[in-house]
């Protein structure tokens, strides 16, 4: 019931059913092999480019309900951004734990053995399109999370794809989250930070956010109308010409008893006016505005180094897959693989987005994420972080592990691979070792 009344709550389009037979997370698993067939969906010839997927039908009391043959499945409802389920149910969770988001914890940097605190914010952004809803506030096309990070100089660094998981919590036996606020090191940490950090969202990140909301809404848009006026227009030039042709006949004394050339003109000014509507709704969805981001959590991010300070053990060494000439190199390498590819590569390794590289697709608009690897000849693994190995699950399609090879002698030898990794790490796992000659058996040659 909460979730159903959640629903009335912001949907504007599809309803939550009241039972769903099954759902699905991956489009591989909406009909699995032996499931049984079901009636399709009528579907309009063009969707607006807000407008969920279509998801399984409720039954009706009166239809008969038979059970599938033994060991087939039903299809399921594919469960994504867009789908009044999940809407609604990351809106109910965000409502609960709003509290806990603001309260805050203490998260612990086990690469950084220094002794400099940091401070996390994550801030919600909207944007909001001109298109009819029953409030008349306009519909929310984008709602996304943006990440600020401060440090003890004021420096502040926008941050992307979950940040937090690459840092874990105080374990039983280290100094409490007090303890180490109480640190003079803390002592820079005041409320004053959340207006930084949503200054900083304003003028850096709502714009990266806006930007690639309105390249990708504004290319479906543009196709939208393109094949409603297509339609349309044919559509008119049809039923003009047939009350044109009505007309005549009726002069001539050649009526036709199951049509006029009336009701063909009002089937064509009905259509005429149909295009209007339709193109002044596109025109509302085109008119995007971006609301200002809110504050609704943070974080204390304590290096490994200060922990080691308070209880007088040696600070624990940050594990170094590569050393910093070979990962740059290694970097340089495949944004040179990309040029030659005639994409348009950029450093962004520094950000930790959950990839080293970011190469746009010229025309598209369109982003591939990659993540580099440089190995010495004679390593025989490769250590990948949680946030890398979520951000590649996030976006299979986008993202490549790119692996460079530096042999004994004779050039580096460069190594694609797409869809790295199969599944989650562990929910305490901070970094996953993969065998390296397992993974460039999968690899190929950039393309």
């Amino acid at each position: 019931a909460p979730i159903r009344n959640r629903d009335r709550q912001i949907g504007a389009g599809e309803p939550v059913l009241k039972r769903y037979e099954r759902i699905a997370f991956d489009k591989a698993l909406l009909a699995p092999l032996g499931a049984r067939a079901s009636r399709p969906l009528e579907l309009s010839a063009v969707q607006s480019p807000a407008s969920p997927p279509p998801h399984s039908q409720e039954l009706s009391a009166a239809e008969p309900r038979t059970a599938p043959p033994a060991g087939t499945q039903p299809p399921a409802a594919f469960i994504c951004p867009g789908h009044p389920l999940l809407d609604a149910v990351l809106d109910l969770t965000l409502e609960r734990g709003r509290g806990l988001l603001q309260r805050g914890t203490v998260l612990v940097d086990e690469r950084d053995p220094g002794l400099d605190t940091r401070v996390l914010f994550t801030l919600e952004h909207a944007i909001r399109d001109a298109g009819p809803r029953p409030d008349g506030e306009g519909r929310t096309i984008s709602r996304r999370m943006l990440y600020v990070e401060i440090d003890a100089a004021g420096s502040t660094r926008r941050l992307h794809h979950a940040p937090y998981l690459d840092y874990r919590p105080l374990a039983e036996g280290e100094p409490t989250a007090a303890d180490l606020l109480a640190r003079p090191e803390c002592a820079w940490i005041t409320r004053e930070l959340e207006e930084t950090a949503r200054r900083e969202a304003i003028a850096h990140v709502v714009p990266e956010h806006v930007t690639e909301v309105r390249d990708r809404r504004m290319a479906w848009i543009d196709k939208t109308r393109a094949a409603v006026k297509e339609r349309l227009t044919k559509e008119i030039a049809y039923w003009d010409h047939r009350a044109n042709q009505l007309k005549l006949r009726e002069q001539a004394g050649k009526a036709g008893a199951r049509l006029n050339s009336g009701e063909a003109r009002r089937r064509a000014d009905d259509l005429q006016e149909r295009l209007a509507q339709r193109m002044a709704g596109l025109d509302g969805e085109a008119r995007m505005s971006a609301l200002p981001p809110a504050v609704i959590g943070g974080l204390v991010i304590v290096p490994v180094g200060l922990i080691a300070a308070m209880t007088g053990g040696p600070a624990a060494a940050p594990r170094v897959t590569d050393t910093k000439a070979a990962a740059a190199w290694a970097r340089a390498l495949v944004m040179d693989a990309e040029r030659r590819l005639g994409f348009e590569p950029v450093d962004r390794e520094p950000e930790k987005l959950g990839y080293d590289v970011e190469s746009r697709i010229p025309g598209t608009g369109r982003l591939r994420f990659i993540e580099v690897k440089g190995r010495v000849a004679g390593a025989d693994s490769i250590t990948v972080t949680k946030n890398e190995i979520l951000t590649a699950l996030n976006k299979p399609e986008d993202f490549i592990l790119a692996i460079v090879v530096f042999p004994d002698e004779g050039e580096p030898r460069v190594r694609y691979v797409r869809e790295p990794f199969e599944r989650e790490p562990d929910f305490g796992a901070v970094s996953v070792n993969y065998k390296l000659d397992e993974l460039l058996a999968r690899g190929e040659a950039p393309g």
